[in-house]
């Protein structure tokens, strides 16, 4: 292990050597194929990283770092439980911070499809054994004062919940995967030949491997495409800013207002301010729209009324990505190609237990049946829909 590499030795007993003589390519090294390039590595595969930039460069330097367990779904909750769980394992002072903080949802008065939808999502996540909680205005007003809730109809509130630095996160996870025998390739774009699997750099050399996971975001379809590959994918501009003030907690989802907020060293982090509609990958842009900043602080200090002094520090724009049911493609599309894309803005906060699950596949483990890529024939029309919101399916 290098001396700069992080150990992150949890659970490695239990590991063998499934990868041993493997040769594995990831391209895309935000949260999701940094982690898989760690499990893949610690599992006795001869990794390699590629990334067309540096390590969080897109998607994954500009998230939220919100993560909570709360999906009414069962696989969807197995997986969220499992994140979690790992990143409080992974997480201290030497790799990444990950902070205990509740997570609250909520509708307003007269939203009854909201509220309606929110009992019922919490009637499923108690059937799938998720800790969460129904309260009611008041009970909401004495257990979290810093909010405003005498507009709520209802609240959830989940405890398997925290946030952290995703940038940290993902530079920790990558350079652990160095540190477990992966190589890292930074500032290299690549392309794709498949039959054999094959990673082709600028310069026209190319390596063969066993398998090449692509794990490149909303690079993903257009990486995919240029090899002949279609997939159901678009992605989609989201907005989020940093603002100086003393917020305690919780985190909170105000599916009325729809925004989100939570406690952040520089005071709070809030967002959404989601286009829905496809951007374009390389064109899009990454500042945040004018207007923007004004319009969710003063969303944010509706429901925060003491808060004091609320200043804007920065804001930003980055890309998720969406799929027709907004369930995310994860899995084999081809002999030796494999992908993880399409988390409608949960990527992050699901990275832990993804990467571990697709590179137990890639080894020969099962897949996750409900995310099979190849579910979709790739040329579907579909619209983009928020990823972060309340159902009643």
């Amino acid at each position: 292990m290098s001396e700069d590499a992080p150990e992150l030795a949890v659970g490695a007993d239990a590991f063998v050597e499934q990868g041993a003589g493997h040769a594995v390519a990831v391209v895309g090294a935000g949260a999701v194929g940094a982690t898989a390039a760690y499990d893949l590595a610690r599992q006795g595969a001869d990794v390699t990283l590629y990334e067309r930039g540096t390590v969080a460069n897109e998607s994954s330097g500009r998230a939220a770092g919100v993560c909570y367990d709360a999906f009414a779904g069962p696989i969807d909750a197995e997986i969220a439980s499992d994140a979690i769980e790992r990143f409080r394992a992974l997480s201290g002072d030497e790799t990444f911070p990950f902070t205990e903080c509740p997570y609250v949802w909520l509708a307003r008065e007269g939203d009854d499809r909201r509220a309606d939808a929110i009992r019922g999502q919490l009637e499923r996540m108690h059937a799938q054994g998720v800790v969460a909680l129904e309260m009611t205005a008041d009970e909401l007003a004495e257990r979290f004062p810093a909010l405003r809730t005498d507009d709520v109809a209802v609240a959830g509130v989940a405890g398997g919940a925290g946030y952290t630095d995703p940038g940290q996160y993902t530079a920790c996870l990558a350079a652990a995967a160095t540190g477990a025998g992966a190589t890292l390739e930074t500032e290299t774009p690549v392309s794709l030949e498949i039959d054999p699997a094959r990673i082709v750099r600028d310069d026209g050399t190319t390596e063969t491997y066993d398998a090449v996971l692509v794990t490149a975001g909303a690079h993903t379809k257009r990486l995919l495409a240029d090899a002949g590959i279609s997939i159901a994918l678009k992605p989609y501009r989201v907005q989020a800013l940093v603002a100086s003030c003393d917020h305690p907690e919780p985190m909170c989802y105000d599916a009325t207002g729809g925004f989100y907020l939570r406690p952040h060293p520089e005071g709070l982090l809030a967002g959404n301010g989601t286009e829905e509609w496809e951007a374009d990958p390389d064109e899009y842009d990454r500042a945040a729209n004018d207007g923007f900043a004004d319009d969710l602080l003063e969303r944010v200090r509706h429901r925060l009324p003491d808060a004091a002094d609320i200043d804007l520090e920065r804001a930003w724009a980055g890309l998720c990505t969406a799929t027709p049911d907004r369930d995310p493609l994860v899995g084999q599309l081809e002999e030796g190609l494999y992908v993880a894309t399409g988390f409608q803005g949960h990527g992050f906060m699901r990275a832990p237990a993804i990467g571990q699950r697709i590179a137990d596949q890639i080894l020969g483990g099962e897949g996750i049946d409900a995310f099979d890529p190849t579910r979709f024939d790739g040329d579907e029309e579909f619209d983009v829909v928020e990823g972060m919101g309340v159902t009643d399916d």
